[in-house]
C-alpha cells in the first residue's frame, strides 16, 4: 500500500491531506485534543519535505451548509501551535477563499480549508452527487494524502473520490492504525480479551459476531450489557435496553459456551433512580437490580473480576465506557478497565483502546496516551474493520486507477 515516500519529490508540489480534526468543543474551546495531536507528524513530515501542505478534515455533523457552530476555525490556533508554524484558515472549502489562500502558499505552508460537510457534495450517497465537489477538491493540488482513520469507513469525497483524481497514499496516522488492526485480527498473541462497552448492544453485534471466532474472551459492560442481563432472564428496571437485539445476545450466550469462548457478564451493578450525578447511588447483585432504579456503571466486584480477566492477557481491545464516566458517581468502572489496560501494558500486552467515547474517557480519567499501546483515532473505524468489512477509505488506496 503507497506510503507517501511513493510520492516521490515533493517540494513545491501541492498536497491535498484529508486529517481527522473532528474534536470535542465547548462553545469554542477544545475539550480534547487528541485528534490534533495525532494529525500532527504527517503535517510536519510533508511541510518539512517541501510540500505545500492543504489540509481538509470535518467537524460534527452539519447538513452540508455553514454551521457556525461547526466552523474549523477554533483549530486552527492549537494546529499552529503543535506544528510550530502559522496554518492559514480558509473561510470555505472549495471557493474564493481557498483559491487564494493555496495560490498565496509558499514551499513548507499550510492552508486549513472550513469544514468539508458544509458542502453536500462531501457525504453524497451518489458517486454522481459527490464528483462535482470531489473534482474542486482534487483541482486544489497534485497529490492526495489519506490521513483520517476516522472517516475511513465512509465512502465520501474527500476519503473515496479524491483519490481517484490525484496520486494518492497513506498518511503515518492511518498506516499505524492498519497496522495495529493487523495484529489484532490476523494473529493476535493469546489469551486475546476484549472489552466491549457503550450504550447500545446492536452497534456492537456485528463485531461480536466477527470476535466469536477470534477472541478468547469477551468482556461486556456500559449500556449494552443490560440487554444481556435481560436475556439471561434477569430484571433490569429502568437500564438501557434494546428489545430487538435480546435473541442475539441470548444466541451469543449460547454459542460461547459452545465454542469456547468467555462471556464476562458484571456481578453486581451501580444503580441511581435517574441519569444523574445528584441521583441516590446504590450497588446491587447483577440478577437483582430494583425495577425502579437504572443501572450506570458496572460494580466494584465487576470491576474486580474484569481486572483479573485482563491480567494475564497479551492481546487487548477496548471499545466503549463502562459505565456513564462523565459523572463521578459513575466513572469507577471504566477507570478499573483503563487501569487494568495500563497494567496490562507495563506487562508487555498489546492494549488497544479503540478511539471515541474510550479515548475521550481514559484522558478525562487522568490517563496519559503513552500508558497504553495505541489509542485509535476511529472508534467506528475500528469496529467495522473488527467487523471484517472492508474500508473504502482504504480499499481505494489499493486500487490501480
Amino acid at each position: 500500500m503507497a506510503d507517501i515516500a511513493s510520492l516521490g519529490d515533493l517540494r513545491g508540489k501541492r498536497v491535498l491531506v484529508r486529517s481527522d480534526l473532528n474534536v470535542p468543543l465547548d462553545g469554542t474551546t477544545i475539550t480534547d485534543d487528541g485528534r490534533i495531536r495525532a494529525s500532527v507528524p504527517t503535517l510536519r513530515q510533508l511541510s518539512e519535505a517541501g510540500a505545500r501542505v492543504i489540509v481538509c478534515a470535518h467537524l460534527g455533523r452539519p447538513k452540508g451548509a455553514p454551521e457556525e457552530k461547526y466552523s474549523l476555525r477554533p483549530v486552527v490556533g492549537r494546529l499552529s501551535e503543535l506544528l510550530g508554524r502559522d496554518v492559514v484558515f480558509a473561510t470555505d472549502t472549495v471557493g474564493e477563499s481557498a483559491r487564494a489562500a493555496v495560490d498565496g502558499m509558499a514551499d513548507g505552508d499550510v492552508v486549513l480549508l472550513e469544514n468539508l460537510r458544509f458542502n453536500a457534495g462531501e457525504t453524497a450517497k451518489s458517486d454522481d452527487d459527490r464528483a462535482e465537489f470531489a473534482d474542486a477538491l482534487a483541482g486544489l493540488a497534485d497529490a492526495f494524502v489519506s490521513d483520517g482513520f476516522g472517516v475511513v469507513h465512509r465512502k465520501q469525497a474527500s476519503v473515496y473520490d479524491v483519490a481517484t483524481r490525484l496520486p494518492s497514499a497513506m498518511g503515518g496516522l492511518v498506516h499505524d492504525e492498519v497496522e495495529v488492526l493487523k495484529r489484532l485480527t490476523e494473529s493476535p498473541e493469546r489469551p486475546y480479551a476484549v472489552v466491549l462497552g457503550g450504550a447500545k448492544v446492536a452497534d456492537k453485534l456485528a463485531v461480536i459476531d466477527n470476535l466469536m471466532g477470534t477472541a478468547d474472551r469477551l468482556l461486556i459492560g456500559g449500556g449494552m450489557l443490560f440487554t444481556f442481563l435481560a436475556a439471561q432472564g434477569h430484571e433490569i428496571g429502568t437500564s438501557l435496553f434494546d428489545a430487538d437485539s435480546v435473541d442475539a445476545c441470548k444466541g451469543y450466550l449460547e454459542r460461547a459456551e459452545r465454542e469456547g469462548v468467555e462471556i464476562v457478564l458484571p456481578v453486581d451493578v451501580v444503580v441511581g433512580r435517574e441519569f444523574s450525578a445528584d441521583t441516590e447511588v446504590d450497588t446491587v447483585a447483577a440478577d437483582a437490580i430494583p425495577a425502579d432504579t437504572m443501572g450506570l456503571d458496572i460494580g466494584p466486584e465487576s470491576a474486580r473480576l474484569y481486572a483479573e480477566k485482563l491480567a494475564d492477557a497479551r492481546t487487548v481491545f477496548w471499545n466503549g465506557p463502562m459505565g456513564a464516566f462523565e459523572m463521578e458517581p459513575f466513572a469507577a468502572g471504566t477507570k478499573a478497565v483503563a487501569q487494568a489496560l495500563v497494567d496490562a501494558t507495563e506487562g508487555g500486552a498489546l492494549t488497544v483502546v479503540g478511539g471515541g467515547d474510550s479515548a475521550a474517557a481514559v484522558r478525562q480519567l487522568g490517563f496519559s496516551d503513552d500508558q497504553f499501546g495505541h489509542i485509535s483515532t476511529g472508534g467506528g473505524a475500528s469496529l467495522e474493520y473488527l467487523e471484517g468489512k472492508e474500508l473504502p477509505g482504504i480499499a481505494i488506496l489499493t486500487k490501480e486507477h
